[in-house]
């Protein structure tokens, strides 16, 4: 069966409307570049550009090694990480990576399933 084809702008500008906590809404690619989304505006970003890319490369190296245990637990459906200064969420799309951070105090409980629902809509 051939992989979903994502309209990555749309669900971009959507998760950016789930909740104004919600600081950067992107998409990965498998070598670690931003191909779609970015930043909300008049938001001050916590990492300089070049630690974006570093961020960027980090998680789609990450990304690739879950896959190593798909076929012992079934495959990924979205991993978050909790920082004292952001929430982080990365949910694989096909070979990219829709990545999400937010301000520490967003519902993680709520944020993933929302996400989830655009993606699968």
């Amino acid at each position: 069966m051939p992989d979903k084809i994502f309209d990555y702008s749309k669900i971009c500008k959507s998760i950016m409307n789930i909740d104004s906590k919600i600081r950067f809404a992107g998409v990965i690619n498998e070598r670690g570049r931003l191909v779609a989304g970015g930043m909300r505006e008049n938001v001050e970003p916590l990492e300089s550009e070049k630690d974006d890319e570093m961020i960027f490369m980090e998680l789609a190296l990450r990304v690739k090694m879950r896959k190593e245990f798909d076929k012992q637990l079934g495959t990924v459906n979205f991993a978050m990480a909790s920082r004292e200064r952001a929430l982080a969420i990365s949910v694989p799309l096909g070979e990219d990576i829709l990545y999400i951070a937010s301000e520490p105090d967003t519902d993680y409980g709520i944020l993933p399933k929302k996400i989830l629902e655009i993606i699968n809509s």
